[in-house]
C-alpha cells in the first residue's frame, strides 16, 4: 500500500517545486523565442525546451494529484 502524503512532505514539496520551475521555464521561453527571431535553429531549440518544460509541469501535476488523492483516500 502506498504511503500517505501531506503537503509538508518532501516529495510533495519537490514535485511542486519541479512543477513551478517548469511552468516558469515554459513562460520565459516566449521571450527567448522573440529574441531568437531570424535564427531558425535557435527558435526550434527554444520551442523544444518550452514543450519539454510544459510536459514536465503536466507530469508533476499528475503525480501530485495521485499523491494527494491517496492521502484523501480517493482512488
Amino acid at each position: 500500500m502506498a504511503e500517505s502524503h501531506t503537503p509538508a512532505d518532501d516529495i510533495v514539496y519537490d514535485l511542486v517545486s519541479i512543477q513551478y520551475h517548469a511552468l516558469k521555464g515554459s513562460q520565459v521561453c516566449a521571450k527567448y523565442a522573440a529574441d531568437a527571431k531570424g535564427h531558425d535553429d535557435v527558435e526550434a531549440f527554444i520551442e523544444q525546451v518550452r514543450r519539454e518544460d510544459a510536459d514536465r509541469a503536466v507530469r508533476a501535476h499528475q503525480l501530485l494529484g495521485r499523491l494527494t488523492a491517496a492521502r484523501a483516500g480517493i482512488g
